[in-house]
């Protein structure tokens, strides 16, 4: 959630032309570390973005210290944990750079990119720990066509976002209040690819939902349809925004959304890799198991 969280916090900066709120990099100024009163809700509102770095460091730290105080080893865990930390220093340098090129549209598509990571990261770390320690049951046979599906629903995930950020550095949320240059495209072209890319995701999943074993597959099914939901509600999102002239609330629900697209289709692409590979039984089937009668062959 903290992974959103900043996503979607970067909007709120963004649609209220608070992008400059705070003039410096680490400080707020050159010579105040907050805003002063003067500075007014800008400085507010981009200064609170930031102490959300703080939240997600406490929140990783918690990650790593937690899987080294285990008693069964977490190496995956422990990486994933570290490859966050990392991942929110890169952020943070990003924003910074961000404010020494007084917002320039491609330095902020970098700066949403890298929060997407980071949120790559969380759910990838998230999907570790609800497997670790728990029995690994057999392998769904799925059809051939199956994992493709989830490897294009990813790419095709990636390409949406990818297309949304120079839709957005095109548009006219430039994030201050001044005159900041956008990227020299066609914002229709670019917005009417991202409807397409949007409309090809639907499709996959549609295929997805077809192609997936109705046995064995409860989770990753109910998963898929989630997210084609979600894919939807995004689209209607979008297509709202668009006609109306990108209103600043419409504009933080569909970061928001990107955020829960993006985080579903790889809960989808790894809960169907683990059924496809054995998947951890659930707690309740494990516990009340009958133990197997022991035969003399294996005594």
């Amino acid at each position: 959630m903290a992974s959103i969280g900043i996503v979607v916090t970067g909007g709120v900066v963004r649609v209220t032309g608070s992008g400059l709120g705070c003039t410096d990099w680490p400080a707020c100024t050159d010579s105040t570390l907050a805003p002063t009163a003067e500075m007014g809700m800008h400085g507010a509102i981009e200064f609170g973005n930031r102490l959300l770095t703080g939240v997600l460091c406490a929140v990783v730290g918690w990650v790593i210290v937690a899987a080294r105080l285990q008693r069964t080893p977490m190496p995956s865990v422990l990486r994933g944990g570290w490859a966050q930390f990392w991942i929110v220093v890169l952020n943070a340098l990003v924003g910074g750079l961000t404010v020494w090129m007084k917002l320039s549209p491609y330095i902020v598509a970098a700066h949403f990119l890298a929060a997407m990571l980071l949120l790559t990261a969380a759910v990838v770390t998230w999907h570790r720990v609800r497997r670790h320690g728990e029995e690994t049951r057999p392998a769904v046979p799925m059809p051939p066509a199956v994992r493709p599906a989830t490897v294009a629903l990813v790419a095709a995930n990636a390409l949406l976002i990818l297309v949304g950020t120079l839709a957005t550095g095109t548009g006219p949320h430039a994030g201050d209040s001044s005159d900041v240059p956008r990227m020299p495209l066609n914002w229709r072209f670019v917005t009417t690819l991202h409807g397409l890319l949007g409309a090809a995701v639907l499709g996959l999943l549609v295929y997805l939902l077809s192609v997936l074993p109705k046995r064995g597959c409860a989770l990753a099914r109910q998963k898929t349809v989630l997210l084609l939901i979600t894919v939807v509600a995004q689209g209607g999102i979008g297509l709202m925004q668009s006609l109306s002239g990108l209103p600043a609330l419409a504009v933080v629900l569909h970061l928001f959304g990107s955020a829960l697209v993006w985080a579903g289709a790889l809960q989808v692409y790894l809960t169907v890799g683990t059924a496809n590979s054995g998947r951890p039984a659930p707690a309740a089937e494990t516990e009340n198991r009958p133990e197997r009668p022991t035969t003399l062959a294996g005594r």
